[in-house]
């Protein structure tokens, strides 16, 4: 099979749509899959504003809540790779119009729930939608888009995936704090409705014929490795990494993903995902480089929101307002990176941004500290927001280059697939590295405290601040101690996210994309600029 895409023009005017689109279409099409997939990823985190609230109108345990903000994030993961295929082989116009409107159908479901089992059910049927849409928007510009503009629409997407995280948690918790959470699911249905309209208008469909049958075998082999390995990156932390579900979701996530991998190297060309193209170095290096980045930003936003908020003492509103600066970062060199990866090369434009997010982190980890607070972390978030821009937009092209024109939805998928898995696997293990810093660190400064109080602030930090108001006169020094010990925690968390990404740079640095030609400056300003 050749790992070489067909230009996507090309794909365009083969789709029986009317050959290339121009330039205007080119920024409606841009515009309608970023609206989409902004709806997609400020559902992943929107919901975390709202625990409280849900709990109490529900009536439900915490463990429910946890299930209905994670059941999201499980459905689309499991079936990203599977109906990118699918919508590689049916159309992707029909399918990104599919999944619209069953996203936008169970948003508004979730947004009338009487129940907290009614409120699972739409949630798991809105990560069937987001798994609908979200390949299918990276797929829509590798295949439509022609080469001197698609790193431009890449790093538009890229950008979007990225930071539109941060800015759907600001937008959720403005939300909450100004109405009622309910009006959480106001944003994302009113982006569907403005991207299905445009995408009625303006994308053109495409699809790809095959001489193979459908790998109906690995689409759902894949389906249950990704369920139970999200499914322990989630619920460990919780249940505990050796409670019997744990052990088993393990088992069966491990199981079924060499499953797959033996049944995709038996099918060869007729697999759904032909696994010998991780040879290749582009497809290997983005896959990594993504699920690290990724990775170390998910765990970053577990060890600054209670910073800010047990720390600092910050409303959830303003501690996602500190949040935007690295977002802003991210967005804005998400789009800047394909000029620059045009100048020096993909794997070297990587590479910088991998080493500047490692500079971030250790900065935070040499100058964060409790009497300093905001600005002692705010010149590494900005180093960490301009790293992962620029390493996040030339890792997708890697990936998406790296399969062919007739599978960009499935090149879409591993690519979503690999930044879900690095989200969970951030969060699970720099949270694990955060909590047992925090705990050998307060152990040595507890002397005195009453020892219910103790016990009770060795679990986090949240529940020190919380009980030090009944412990009378120590309540200062307990206070006091928890934030000490929380940024001694901190620390321990940057320095292993150094580390890895200290690895990871070497890795790129030897084995990444190869670096392409330089192109002469006139030859970068040739084509007409992409905006959204």
């Amino acid at each position: 099979m050749s790992t070489n895409q067909t230009p996507p023009v090309a794909a365009a005017a083969g789709s029986g749509e009317g050959g290339a689109p121009d330039a205007r279409q080119l920024r409606s099409i841009l515009t309608a899959v970023s609206i989409a997939l902004m709806a997609v990823i400020a559902s992943v985190s929107g919901l975390n504003v709202a625990q409280t609230h849900m709990a109490v109108e529900f009536g439900a345990s915490q463990n429910t809540i946890l299930w209905i903000i994670n059941i999201y994030t499980l459905a689309l993961a499991a079936l990203l790779l599977p109906l990118g295929a699918v919508g590689d082989r049916l159309g992707r116009k029909p399918m990104l119009i599919a999944g619209l409107g069953v996203f936008g159908a169970a948003s508004l479901a979730a947004a009338l729930a009487p129940t907290a089992e009614v409120m699972l059910g739409a949630r798991v049927a809105a990560g069937i939608g987001a798994a609908m849409i979200m390949p299918i928007t990276l797929a829509v510009i590798t295949s439509t888009f022609p080469d001197e503009q698609r790193g431009k629409a890449i790093g538009v997407w890229t950008g979007v995936a990225g930071g539109g995280g941060i800015l759907g948690m600001f937008l959720s918790a403005l939300l909450v704090d100004v109405a009622d959470w309910r009006w959480l699911f106001v944003l994302p249905m009113v982006l569907v409705v403005v991207a299905l309209a445009m995408t009625l208008r303006s994308v053109p469909n495409s699809r790809e014929r095959s001489v193979h049958s459908f790998d109906t075998v690995g689409a759902l082999v894949s389906t249950v490795a990704v369920i139970g390995l999200i499914f322990v990156l989630q619920e460990g932390p919780e249940r505990g990494w050796t409670a019997p579900a744990t052990l088993l979701g393990l088992a069966v996530g491990l199981v079924a993903a060499i499953g797959f991998v033996a049944w995709e190297l038996r099918l060869r060309d007729a697999s759904l995902l032909d696994v010998r193209l991780f040879r290749e170095r582009g497809l290997a290096g983005g896959s990594i480089t993504l699920l690290v980045v990724f990775g170390v930003q998910a765990g970053i936003a577990v060890v600054l929101f209670p910073f800010f908020q047990a720390v600092l003492g910050w409303s959830g509103l303003l501690s996602t307002v500190a949040l935007m600066p690295m977002a802003v970062m991210m967005m804005m060199t998400s789009g800047l990176a394909p000029k620059l990866a045009t100048r020096i090369g993909a794997r070297s434009t990587m590479a910088v941004g991998i080493a500047l997010a490692g500079v971030g982190l250790a900065l935070m980890a040499l100058f964060v500290s409790v009497d300093g607070g905001y600005l002692t972390v705010l010149p590494g978030m900005l180093a960490m927001g301009i790293g992962m821009g620029l390493s996040m937009t030339p890792s997708t092209e890697a990936i998406t280059g790296s399969l062919p024109r007739e599978q960009q939805g499935v090149a879409s998928a591993l690519n979503d697939v690999t930044r879900e898995f690095g989200t969970a696997l951030g969060v699970a293990l720099l949270g694990a590295l955060l909590s047992a810093g925090y705990r050998d660190a307060i152990d040595d400064r507890l002397s005195g405290i009453p020892q219910g109080a103790a016990d009770t602030a060795r679990e986090g930090i949240a529940n020190a601040v919380e009980v030090a108001g009944g412990t009378g006169s120590h309540a200062r020094d307990l206070v006091h101690a928890a934030q000490q010990s929380f940024v001694d925690g901190w620390q321990q968390a940057m320095w292993a996210g150094v580390a890895v990404m200290g690895v990871l740079f070497v890795y790129i640095a030897l084995r990444g994309p190869k670096n392409s030609a330089p192109v002469p400056a006139d030859d970068t300003e040739t084509a007409e600029p992409l905006g959204v």
